[in-house]
Protein backbone atom coordinates (compact mmCIF):
# COMPACT_ATOMS: atom_id res chain seq x y z
CA UNK A 1 0.00 0.00 0.00
CA UNK A 2 1.36 3.60 -1.23
CA UNK A 3 1.88 5.94 1.82
CA UNK A 4 -1.09 8.60 2.64
CA UNK A 5 0.08 12.18 1.82
CA UNK A 6 1.25 14.39 4.73
CA UNK A 7 -0.92 17.51 3.96
CA UNK A 8 -1.10 19.29 7.15
CA UNK A 9 3.16 19.21 7.37
CA UNK A 10 3.33 20.03 3.38
CA UNK A 11 1.24 22.86 4.26
CA UNK A 12 2.68 24.19 7.03
CA UNK A 13 5.79 24.26 4.91
CA UNK A 14 4.20 26.06 1.95
CA UNK A 15 2.74 28.38 3.77
CA UNK A 16 6.18 29.66 5.63
CA UNK A 17 8.03 30.15 1.72
CA UNK A 18 8.76 33.19 0.92
CA UNK A 19 7.48 32.38 -2.81
CA UNK A 20 3.82 31.70 -1.33
CA UNK A 21 1.91 34.60 -2.40
CA UNK A 22 -0.47 35.88 -0.03
CA UNK A 23 -3.72 35.82 -2.31
CA UNK A 24 -3.15 31.70 -1.76
CA UNK A 25 -2.35 31.41 1.37
CA UNK A 26 -6.28 31.04 2.73
CA UNK A 27 -7.01 28.40 0.19
CA UNK A 28 -3.51 26.38 1.13
CA UNK A 29 -4.94 26.71 5.12
CA UNK A 30 -8.32 25.14 3.95
CA UNK A 31 -6.67 22.16 1.97
CA UNK A 32 -4.38 21.23 5.10
CA UNK A 33 -6.14 22.18 7.90
CA UNK A 34 -9.26 20.34 6.60
CA UNK A 35 -11.53 17.37 8.48
CA UNK A 36 -11.86 15.10 5.83
CA UNK A 37 -9.23 12.24 5.92
CA UNK A 38 -6.90 11.95 3.41
CA UNK A 39 -7.75 9.51 0.74
CA UNK A 40 -5.20 6.25 -0.46
CA UNK A 41 -2.93 6.91 -2.85
CA UNK A 42 -4.38 3.67 -4.34
CA UNK A 43 -7.59 4.27 -5.10
CA UNK A 44 -7.32 3.08 -8.65
CA UNK A 45 -7.01 -0.69 -7.30
CA UNK A 46 -10.72 -0.76 -6.30
CA UNK A 47 -12.00 -0.12 -10.08
CA UNK A 48 -14.02 -3.13 -11.40
CA UNK A 49 -16.05 -3.79 -14.44
CA UNK A 50 -19.79 -4.15 -14.09
CA UNK A 51 -21.13 -7.24 -13.16
CA UNK A 52 -23.07 -7.44 -16.12
CA UNK A 53 -20.46 -6.25 -18.27
CA UNK A 54 -19.50 -9.20 -19.99
CA UNK A 55 -21.33 -12.38 -21.41
CA UNK A 56 -20.08 -16.10 -20.13
CA UNK A 57 -19.06 -17.73 -23.48
CA UNK A 58 -20.02 -21.23 -24.57
CA UNK A 59 -16.54 -23.20 -23.51
CA UNK A 60 -17.27 -26.04 -26.43
CA UNK A 61 -16.07 -29.88 -25.51
CA UNK A 62 -14.95 -29.02 -21.79
CA UNK A 63 -15.96 -32.10 -20.85
CA UNK A 64 -19.44 -33.12 -19.71
CA UNK A 65 -19.70 -30.82 -16.69
CA UNK A 66 -19.75 -27.86 -18.76
CA UNK A 67 -23.14 -29.01 -20.58
CA UNK A 68 -21.82 -28.88 -23.90
CA UNK A 69 -18.98 -31.45 -23.53
CA UNK A 70 -18.27 -34.74 -26.01
CA UNK A 71 -20.23 -34.12 -29.14
CA UNK A 72 -20.41 -30.31 -28.73
CA UNK A 73 -23.82 -29.74 -28.87
CA UNK A 74 -24.21 -31.02 -32.38
CA UNK A 75 -25.73 -35.05 -31.48
CA UNK A 76 -24.32 -37.91 -32.93
CA UNK A 77 -23.24 -38.28 -36.44
CA UNK A 78 -25.11 -37.24 -39.47
CA UNK A 79 -25.34 -33.72 -41.82
CA UNK A 80 -25.82 -32.10 -38.36
CA UNK A 81 -22.07 -32.85 -37.00
CA UNK A 82 -20.32 -33.56 -39.83
CA UNK A 83 -21.26 -30.23 -41.66
CA UNK A 84 -23.78 -27.55 -41.96
CA UNK A 85 -27.79 -27.58 -42.86
CA UNK A 86 -28.63 -24.48 -45.15
CA UNK A 87 -31.64 -22.84 -44.11
CA UNK A 88 -34.96 -24.36 -45.92
CA UNK A 89 -33.85 -27.60 -46.20
CA UNK A 90 -36.54 -30.02 -45.52
CA UNK A 91 -34.34 -33.42 -45.10
CA UNK A 92 -33.76 -33.61 -49.17
CA UNK A 93 -37.70 -33.48 -50.02
CA UNK A 94 -38.83 -30.95 -52.06
CA UNK A 95 -39.06 -27.29 -49.79
CA UNK A 96 -41.82 -26.20 -48.19
CA UNK A 97 -41.45 -22.77 -49.89
CA UNK A 98 -41.48 -24.66 -53.24
CA UNK A 99 -44.63 -26.71 -52.26
CA UNK A 100 -47.36 -23.95 -50.59
CA UNK A 101 -45.14 -21.06 -52.33
CA UNK A 102 -45.47 -17.36 -50.81
CA UNK A 103 -48.42 -16.28 -49.64
CA UNK A 104 -50.18 -13.41 -47.39
CA UNK A 105 -48.75 -9.61 -47.06
CA UNK A 106 -48.37 -7.62 -44.94
CA UNK A 107 -51.06 -4.73 -44.28
CA UNK A 108 -49.04 -1.38 -43.39
CA UNK A 109 -52.24 0.59 -42.42
CA UNK A 110 -53.45 -2.24 -39.51
CA UNK A 111 -52.79 -0.82 -36.06
CA UNK A 112 -52.36 -2.94 -33.03
CA UNK A 113 -54.66 -1.46 -30.55
CA UNK A 114 -55.03 -2.24 -26.85
CA UNK A 115 -58.26 -3.23 -26.62
CA UNK A 116 -60.56 -1.78 -23.17
CA UNK A 117 -64.07 -3.32 -22.80
CA UNK A 118 -66.77 -1.42 -20.68
CA UNK A 119 -67.50 -3.64 -17.97
CA UNK A 120 -64.17 -3.66 -17.28
CA UNK A 121 -63.88 -0.25 -16.95
CA UNK A 122 -66.98 -0.41 -14.66
CA UNK A 123 -65.54 -2.57 -12.19
CA UNK A 124 -62.16 -1.01 -12.44
CA UNK A 125 -64.80 2.34 -11.07
CA UNK A 126 -66.73 0.08 -8.63
CA UNK A 127 -63.81 -1.07 -6.62
CA UNK A 128 -62.15 2.67 -6.21
CA UNK A 129 -59.35 2.45 -8.43
CA UNK A 130 -60.06 5.07 -11.07
CA UNK A 131 -61.98 8.19 -9.97
CA UNK A 132 -64.91 8.68 -12.73
CA UNK A 133 -65.19 12.65 -11.51
CA UNK A 134 -62.13 13.71 -13.38
CA UNK A 135 -61.07 13.04 -17.10
CA UNK A 136 -59.41 9.24 -17.83
CA UNK A 137 -57.01 9.20 -20.19
CA UNK A 138 -53.99 6.64 -20.46
CA UNK A 139 -52.57 7.89 -17.48
CA UNK A 140 -55.33 6.62 -15.42
CA UNK A 141 -55.62 3.47 -16.90
CA UNK A 142 -52.13 2.71 -16.96
CA UNK A 143 -51.66 3.38 -12.77
CA UNK A 144 -54.90 1.64 -12.33
CA UNK A 145 -53.53 -1.38 -14.37
CA UNK A 146 -56.66 -1.54 -15.63
CA UNK A 147 -54.56 -1.89 -19.19
CA UNK A 148 -51.14 -3.35 -19.00
CA UNK A 149 -48.99 -1.46 -21.43
CA UNK A 150 -50.34 -0.12 -24.75
CA UNK A 151 -49.30 -0.86 -27.75
CA UNK A 152 -50.95 1.34 -30.76
CA UNK A 153 -53.73 2.59 -28.69
CA UNK A 154 -56.56 2.06 -26.83
CA UNK A 155 -60.12 1.39 -28.54
CA UNK A 156 -63.30 1.37 -26.34
CA UNK A 157 -65.53 -1.69 -27.19
CA UNK A 158 -69.00 -2.42 -26.36
CA UNK A 159 -68.77 -5.41 -23.98
CA UNK A 160 -71.11 -5.05 -21.20
CA UNK A 161 -72.44 -1.88 -22.47
CA UNK A 162 -76.26 -2.65 -21.43
CA UNK A 163 -75.35 -2.89 -17.43
CA UNK A 164 -72.53 0.43 -17.99
CA UNK A 165 -74.48 2.94 -16.16
CA UNK A 166 -71.77 5.76 -15.22
CA UNK A 167 -71.23 8.98 -16.74
CA UNK A 168 -67.37 9.36 -17.30
CA UNK A 169 -65.22 11.80 -19.54
CA UNK A 170 -62.62 9.50 -21.65
CA UNK A 171 -60.17 10.02 -23.49
CA UNK A 172 -59.21 7.15 -26.11
CA UNK A 173 -57.64 6.79 -29.54
CA UNK A 174 -60.51 5.04 -31.30
CA UNK A 175 -63.96 3.51 -29.98
CA UNK A 176 -66.62 1.20 -31.24
CA UNK A 177 -70.35 2.55 -31.93
CA UNK A 178 -71.84 0.13 -29.18
CA UNK A 179 -68.98 1.78 -26.36
CA UNK A 180 -70.41 5.54 -27.83
CA UNK A 181 -73.57 4.71 -27.30
CA UNK A 182 -73.38 3.19 -24.07
CA UNK A 183 -70.92 5.99 -22.44
CA UNK A 184 -73.19 8.73 -23.73
CA UNK A 185 -76.53 6.95 -22.19
CA UNK A 186 -74.94 7.25 -19.17
CA UNK A 187 -73.97 10.61 -19.19
CA UNK A 188 -70.65 10.77 -20.37
CA UNK A 189 -68.86 12.09 -22.65
CA UNK A 190 -65.93 10.37 -25.00
CA UNK A 191 -63.58 11.74 -27.34
CA UNK A 192 -60.70 10.02 -29.87
CA UNK A 193 -57.70 11.84 -30.10
CA UNK A 194 -54.65 10.54 -32.49
CA UNK A 195 -51.34 9.63 -30.51
CA UNK A 196 -48.22 8.52 -31.99
CA UNK A 197 -45.79 6.20 -30.21
CA UNK A 198 -44.44 9.39 -28.05
CA UNK A 199 -47.52 10.72 -27.68
CA UNK A 200 -48.58 7.65 -26.16
CA UNK A 201 -45.53 7.79 -23.73
CA UNK A 202 -46.50 11.21 -22.69
CA UNK A 203 -49.94 10.59 -22.04
CA UNK A 204 -49.27 7.74 -19.90
CA UNK A 205 -46.19 8.52 -18.20
CA UNK A 206 -46.09 12.30 -17.85
CA UNK A 207 -43.21 12.29 -15.16
CA UNK A 208 -40.91 11.47 -17.87
CA UNK A 209 -41.38 14.46 -19.87
CA UNK A 210 -41.28 17.45 -17.20
CA UNK A 211 -41.37 19.72 -20.11
CA UNK A 212 -44.71 18.36 -21.81
CA UNK A 213 -44.16 19.74 -25.43
CA UNK A 214 -47.25 19.37 -27.95
CA UNK A 215 -48.46 16.44 -29.03
CA UNK A 216 -48.65 15.39 -32.55
CA UNK A 217 -51.52 15.55 -34.78
CA UNK A 218 -52.68 13.63 -37.44
CA UNK A 219 -51.41 13.27 -41.10
CA UNK A 220 -52.16 10.40 -43.09
CA UNK A 221 -55.39 10.50 -44.83
CA UNK A 222 -56.79 7.39 -43.23
CA UNK A 223 -56.57 9.17 -40.16
CA UNK A 224 -57.41 12.67 -40.84
CA UNK A 225 -60.56 11.01 -42.28
CA UNK A 226 -61.34 9.01 -38.87
CA UNK A 227 -60.47 11.47 -36.62
CA UNK A 228 -62.44 14.60 -38.34
CA UNK A 229 -66.23 12.43 -38.27
CA UNK A 230 -68.21 13.75 -35.94
CA UNK A 231 -69.73 10.06 -35.54
CA UNK A 232 -66.21 9.06 -34.23
CA UNK A 233 -66.19 12.03 -31.83
CA UNK A 234 -63.20 12.85 -33.48
CA UNK A 235 -61.14 15.22 -32.03
CA UNK A 236 -60.96 17.60 -35.03
CA UNK A 237 -64.50 17.20 -35.98
CA UNK A 238 -64.91 21.35 -35.05
CA UNK A 239 -62.89 21.36 -37.97
CA UNK A 240 -65.64 20.51 -40.43
CA UNK A 241 -67.16 23.29 -42.97
CA UNK A 242 -70.75 22.95 -43.87
CA UNK A 243 -69.96 21.61 -47.11
CA UNK A 244 -67.27 19.27 -46.53
CA UNK A 245 -67.84 15.11 -46.29
CA UNK A 246 -66.50 13.24 -43.55
CA UNK A 247 -66.01 10.16 -44.56
CA UNK A 248 -63.92 11.52 -47.89
CA UNK A 249 -60.84 13.98 -47.55
CA UNK A 250 -61.41 15.09 -51.00
CA UNK A 251 -65.10 15.33 -51.87
CA UNK A 252 -66.53 17.81 -53.56
CA UNK A 253 -69.93 18.89 -53.76
CA UNK A 254 -71.79 17.90 -57.08
CA UNK A 255 -72.56 21.09 -58.35
CA UNK A 256 -68.01 22.06 -57.72
CA UNK A 257 -67.47 18.86 -59.43
CA UNK A 258 -69.54 19.49 -62.49
CA UNK A 259 -67.79 23.28 -62.63
CA UNK A 260 -64.31 22.17 -62.57
CA UNK A 261 -64.60 19.37 -65.27
CA UNK A 262 -66.91 21.98 -67.31
CA UNK A 263 -63.71 24.75 -66.60
CA UNK A 264 -61.12 21.92 -67.46
CA UNK A 265 -63.48 20.97 -70.61
CA UNK A 266 -63.03 25.08 -72.16
CA UNK A 267 -59.41 25.55 -71.73
CA UNK A 268 -59.68 27.80 -69.20
CA UNK A 269 -58.11 26.55 -65.82
CA UNK A 270 -55.33 28.67 -66.32
CA UNK A 271 -57.16 31.72 -66.77
CA UNK A 272 -59.30 31.15 -63.74
CA UNK A 273 -56.14 30.39 -61.85
CA UNK A 274 -54.58 33.35 -62.96
CA UNK A 275 -58.39 35.31 -61.64
CA UNK A 276 -57.53 33.77 -58.12
CA UNK A 277 -53.97 34.93 -57.40
CA UNK A 278 -54.03 37.41 -55.20
CA UNK A 279 -50.59 38.64 -55.86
Amino acid sequence: MLPRLPLISSGLRLLASPICPASSAPIIAKCAFSTQPPRAANILGSLHDFKDAYKKLIRRGRGPSSGKGKTSGRGHKGQGQHGGVPAGVNGGQTKDEVVAGPYGFKNQFSVNMSPLNLNRLQQWIEAKRIDPTKPITFKELCESRCLHGIKDGVKLLGKGASTFNIPINITVSRASASAITAVEAAGGTITTRFFNRKGILQTAYPHHFPEQPRLADATSRKDLEYYRNPEHRGYLAGTLKPSDNPESLFFKKPEEAEKARNLKRRGQVKKQKATDRLW
